[in-house]
């Protein structure tokens, strides 16, 4: 398949620009692989499909306040930064606007406590800095001036509201910058009634970087390259997985990201290995998946990665068809939109 076939024409009213006013009264479609039924429900109706000792994977990445705004130190021009990754202690791989008018050599004053000095280019237009903080704690002093990095397709500034509602309520492990937005929709009392039902949570991390939203510029898929992202499966939850995958239980990942991870370490018998690194996977027809049983995500793209993921996932055909449904029935999509269970 190419990448031209993964492409329709979405409405951009239908594009969410706020989350729903509780994380769980979002819209639920729900697939089924098997019958090739879609069915309408709401995201509290989730738990009608888990059964005891069935595993949800769930990816415990936090995302932090990564878009900063400052100026250029000689000429006070305006400039927003994006951290993209740590390369080491105070050295960061970011993204400048205009990039056209940050070189190498400039200095870039964040705030009183903290500026960067840009160090070299990178091959995808990005930059290197290094930054110094006069002591301060460097997460600490991001969490009070940076804003939430909000996808490119949400067409307003960051709001207060944004710290919170763009983060999974299981939210741990500092380091991404987007949101695994298929776990949005998780309440406490959604996570408290799965537990009591017997199921059982197997938490792992992906940081999920900006090549998330970076657009594949290939034809051909086979030629594409991912970006990296870091990864981190501990041996509880894949023995968790192992057990479930021995027993016949469901194994559901929450999220493009989760699948990509546990499709990273698993072994040609379906099983998940312990493990941490970085991940370059990228999934696209024809694609048998080893561990995944069903997932829980949201509406993707078109021609983006998750789409493709999605597709080869569920069936081109089933998932196009599903994704004309969703705009009839006025769904709403991408990151703060509405989720689809395929089980």
């Amino acid at each position: 398949m190419k990448l031209a076939d993964f492409k329709y024409e979405l409405p951009d009213e239908l594009i969410a620009q706020y989350p729903p006013d509780k994380r769980d009264e979002s819209k639920l479609m729900v697939l089924n692989k098997k019958n090739g039924e879609i069915e309408h429900q709401n995201f509290p109706d989730v738990l009608d499909f888990f059964e005891k000792d069935d595993v949800l994977v769930v990816n415990e990445t936090k995302v932090f306040p990564a878009r900063l705004y400052g100026y250029k130190e000689k000429t006070n021009a305006q400039v927003e930064v994006l951290l993209l990754r740590q390369l080491e202690e105070t050295m960061w791989e970011v993204l400048v606007k205009p990039a056209r008018k940050v070189r190498i050599g400039n200095r870039l004053v964040i705030a009183d406590e903290i500026g960067c000095d840009v160090i070299d280019n990178t091959t995808s237009g990005g930059r290197v800095v290094k930054f110094d903080y006069n002591g301060h704690n460097f997460f600490d002093l991001i969490e009070k001036i940076g804003d939430s990095p909000l996808p490119p397709y949400i067409k307003r500034n960051a709001e207060p509201l944004d710290k919170e509602r763009y983060q999974t309520v299981y939210a741990k492990k500092t380091g991404a910058v987007a949101a695994p937005t298929a776990g949005l929709h998780f309440t406490d009392e959604i996570l408290n009634k799965l537990k009591e039902k017997g199921v059982k949570f197997a938490p792992i991390v992906l940081h999920v970087g900006l090549g998330t939203f970076r657009p594949v510029q290939v034809e051909d898929l086979s030629r594409h390259q991912m970006d990296s992202e870091y990864y981190e499966i501990s041996e509880e939850s894949a023995e968790i997985i192992n057990e479930a995958r021995r027993n016949c239980n469901k194994v559901v990942a929450v999220g493009t990201t989760s699948v990509r991870a546990l499709e990273t370490v698993a072994t040609p018998d379906g099983m998940v290995k312990q493990n941490s690194g970085w991940t370059d996977k990228f999934i696209f027809p024809p694609y048998k998946f080893k561990v995944v049983d069903a997932l829980i995500t949201n509406f993707h793209l078109p021609q983006s990665t998750l789409f493709i993921l999605v597709s080869t996932f569920a069936g081109f055909d089933y998932i196009m068809n599903a994704y004309e449904k969703a705009m009839e029935k006025k769904y709403r999509f991408y990151s703060y939109g509405d989720a689809m269970m395929i089980y």
